[in-house]
């Protein structure tokens, strides 16, 4: 699903290349049920027979189903970090980085809703799972609070703690995109409208908590 009004999106950073081969379907079979049906009521043995391939297989290139899920976290991590690091460096200043971001966010959960999903049971599961997912995202987030700050000291943002600020932006967004998903998992598909209205909704509550003044967020 295509989000429209993001046509100049196509050049955007699709994340790492998906492995191939029997790791790669291994990883992308684990991160649908992960992200779908939980961690927990995932089992090696569903995985094996979705695949057509015997349990042993995947022990081959993963010797457990926690050695399974450290790798599909590390690739969601990856493919979100790679996402909103291009349209950070595309984006100009103040505000506009925070709705390059919000944007981007949204474009993947349309594309590939299973990574938003994982990041979601990351955090249910909590550590090991969590820790290592905020662990990889560590050097954006830190250029990320490096950033809020210094547009608060430019005066173009509200004042604010920059990783509370963080905290908030990406429970804020999450809190919403898995409304989505929870609409997914009743049998709703959500539209390409709804989730422009959605997005819509979110950066115009950010907005308005964020610009210091002017319709740019310009001191």
């Amino acid at each position: 699903m295509s989000v429209p009004g993001d046509a100049g999106a196509a050049g955007e950073a699709r994340g790492p290349a998906p492995q191939v081969g029997t790791a790669g379907r291994i990883l992308q079979a684990a991160l649908a049920s992960f992200a779908g049906r939980g961690y927990d009521s995932t089992s090696l043995d569903a995985l094996a027979a979705g695949l057509d391939v015997r349990k042993q297989t995947i022990l081959y290139w993963f010797p457990s189903k926690e050695a399974l899920l450290e790798a599909v976290v590390d690739q969601c991590a990856s493919e979100l970090s790679t996402v909103l690091e291009a349209s950070l460096h595309r984006a100009g200043d103040g505000w506009g980085k925070v709705e390059a971001v919000v944007r981007s966010v949204f474009r993947l959960a349309a594309r590939r809703p299973e990574v938003l999903g994982l990041v979601r049971e990351t955090g249910r599961l909590g550590p090991p799972a969590s820790t290592r997912f905020l662990a990889a995202l560590g050097p954006l987030v830190d250029g990320a609070s490096a950033f809020l700050e210094a547009e608060m000291d430019a005066g173009h943002l509200r004042r604010h703690e920059p990783r509370l600020l963080l905290v908030a932006i990406y429970s804020t967004v999450i809190g919403m995109l898995t409304e989505v998903e929870v609409l997914r998992a009743l049998g709703e598909e959500p539209t390409a409208r709804s989730l422009v209205r959605r997005r819509r909704e979110l950066l115009d509550l950010l907005r308005s908590a964020l610009v210091a003044s002017g319709p740019e967020g310009e001191p």
